[in-house]
């Protein structure tokens, strides 16, 4: 081994060091961030380091290609930094789950794209054995599939394709026909190396990706992107494993490893199994209802105006904020914010309730209150905050629909058996929202017609403000 590689193999340790305790940072909204940086850091080390060795062999090669090289790498970096930059700075939180969706689909396809070249180069000089193929096909079908599904999935986010579940006639045969094409053709390419071969794998993969992705439906996308992303990291594990590169190994399985384990776990809290949701089917998308009419047309509910709310909130002594979508979709988390900052100085204990799927992505709740200076001790999860309903004077849910919804505790209907919010157990009910709309399960929510519950009809960030106004005003 040459000194360079000895070295560089020394820095890929420190960096793969950096990327467990990062990630074991994440664990807590209190020290999310500075994971991400001490990560961030070591990924650096990591791409800098790996440059000598490029060199190295490059210019065993012959100058032309290394300088080809070179050039390709400052370029890529220049592109590839810029664009991730500007998008981060100017990405609105309500767009982070099509960004991240994004970002899979980038890593997804630069995985693939490795594995393909790779491979086509060592068909050319006759050096691709069935050892070298196994990853290769693997890297390609996992880093196709993540490519084409998370397009899809930004787009249903973004609502350029229909957040409800999308089938046509013989969706269902063509998905096993692409899955039985792309194995069967890859182990074709295992015995028999073929560069046109691995062109029908990929064909293949891409079909099954958006076939996989087009019948979820929008209630499922946090374990949706959640899933894409541990599929990015498996296969850059497996582009790692074609190049011979031991940080892409290893950063790659991390990825996966707690990508899998996050899916997992906001399937539990859907009390689904991934298969289920993979399956799809499951969730309408958002509808616009009457304001006026009751839940399912049956009974009419308690409105309420920001002075009858501003009195119950002023003069409690507990107060459980459950913030949902709508508050990320109207960027109310400002106004969230610094509602729950006065109550606070008032003396009155104000906790949010987290559930797991809020939101369009994992943890998209715990990011938009931290972007607006929610204490992290005020953020509760929902095993942690449901017993504290029971003694709230006061939950206000804002924008937030299915987690809330007691229907889950009946069987027979989209959501049963799903954990949820125990909002109606609070003493007094307030909900801003726009309308009596149903969320992505395609059901009414019961606790809008609870007897405890009020409607304060208004869109999260206008709700918000004038209920800020009239708090200080009763508290004045």
């Amino acid at each position: 081994m040459s000194t360079t590689a000895a070295l560089v193999g020394l820095v890929y340790l420190v960096a793969a060091t950096t990327f467990v305790l990062g990630l074991h940072l994440m664990r807590s909204p209190a020290t999310a961030r500075r994971g991400n940086l001490l990560s961030a850091a070591g990924m650096t080390a990591a791409v800098v380091a790996s440059v000598p060795l490029l060199l190295d062999h490059t210019s065993e090669i012959g100058g032309k290609v290394l300088v080809g090289a070179v050039v390709a790498l400052v370029a890529g970096t220049v592109v590839g930094g810029a664009a991730g930059f500007v998008s981060a700075r100017r990405v609105k939180m309500t767009a982070m789950p099509q960004l991240v969706s994004v970002f899979n689909a980038v890593g997804g396809g630069a995985a693939a794209l490795v594995g393909a070249v790779e491979f086509a180069r060592a068909v050319t000089e006759s050096r691709a054995t069935a050892g070298f193929a196994v990853p290769v096909v693997l890297d390609v079908i996992i880093g196709s599939v993540t490519f084409s599904g998370s397009i899809i999935a930004a787009g249903k986010l973004q609502g350029l394709v229909s957040g409800a579940p999308v089938s046509f006639p013989g969706s269902r045969a063509l998905t096993m026909l692409s899955t039985v094409v792309a194995l069967g053709v890859g182990v074709w390419v295992v015995v028999t190396p073929s560069t046109w071969l691995l062109v029908v794998v990929v064909v293949a993969s891409l079909v099954f990706g958006v076939l996989m992705t087009l019948p979820i439906g929008g209630a499922d996308m946090p374990v949706v992107i959640s899933l894409l992303n541990a599929f990015t990291g498996l296969a850059v594990a497996m582009a790692g494993f074609v190049v011979d590169n031991e940080i892409m190994i290893i950063a790659g399985a991390l990825v996966g490893a707690s990508g899998a384990i996050l899916t997992q776990q906001m399937a539990d809290a859907m009390n689904r199994s991934v298969l289920s949701i993979m399956v799809g089917g499951f969730g309408t998308g958002d509808a616009a209802g009457d304001a006026a009419a009751g839940a399912g047309g049956q009974q009419s509910v308690r409105r309420m105006d920001a002075d009858d709310v501003a009195i119950q909130l002023a003069y409690a002594q507990k107060v459980v904020v459950v913030p949902g979508y709508g508050l990320a979709a109207a960027q109310a988390q400002r106004e969230m914010g610094e509602l729950g900052s006065l109550l606070a100085s008032r003396g009155i204990t104000v906790y949010y309730a987290i559930h797991p799927v809020a939101g369009r992505m994992p943890g998209h709740m715990n990011v938009l209150l931290a972007e607006a200076d929610v204490p992290y001790t005020q953020l509760k999860e929902m095993d942690e905050v449901n017993p504290e309903f029971a003694t709230a004077d006061v939950a206000l849910v804002v924008g937030a629909n299915d987690v809330t919804n007691p229907a889950a505790r009946r069987p027979g209907n989209a959501i049963s058996g799903m954990p949820i919010l125990d909002v109606d157990h609070a003493r007094s009910i307030v909900v801003i929202k726009r309308s009596l709309g149903h969320g992505y399960a395609g059901l009414d929510n019961e606790l809008y017609t609870d007897p405890k519950a009020g409607m304060l009809f208004a869109d999260a960030k206008k709700g918000l403000t004038e209920l800020l106004a009239a708090v200080k005003t009763t508290v004045g």
